[in-house]
């Protein structure tokens, strides 16, 4: 059985819907999953498991949230070489610059990308909850 966090951090409930969709998804695999928000994981914590959802919704100038989620993905992402990972989250504004960037920073850590990215503008609608079931199914 695979072990697979899922690592949010959401302001409004947003990513934190979508979270839960990437959890149930990798749940239905057969995967042993736990979900923590950003403030809960470290780079410690990375070595536990098998695969890593990350989820964090666009902020400011489309970056990543600067107070609690980046500064963890930060301390993380040098740990993710070779680790199976996927990446979600919501905007309210712009084009996806923000996940572009993150999928960059990923591929540059060396982590073994499962998507491109499922980005839901504002709420996740019925297409996005999927999208991050199947996030969740192929980090299983």
């Amino acid at each position: 059985m695979s072990k697979v966090a899922v690592v949010y951090w959401s302001a409004t409930g947003n990513t934190e819907a979508m979270a839960n969709a990437v959890a149930e998804g990798a749940k239905a695999k057969g995967a042993e999953v736990k979900v923590f928000t950003a403030g809960e994981f470290s780079e410690s914590a990375v070595s536990e498991f098998d695969a890593i959802a990350f989820g964090c919704p666009a902020m400011g100038a489309e970056v990543l949230e600067e107070t609690e989620f980046d500064p963890m993905f930060s301390a993380v992402e040098g740990f993710l070489n070779g680790k199976k990972t996927g990446i979600f989250g919501s905007y309210g504004w712009g084009d996806g610059q923000w996940m572009r960037d993150w999928k960059d920073r990923c591929d540059a850590a060396g982590a073994v990308l499962v998507n491109e990215g499922v980005m839901a503008n504002n709420a996740p609608d019925d297409d996005a909850i999927e999208a991050c079931k199947d996030l969740g199914a192929s980090l299983a």
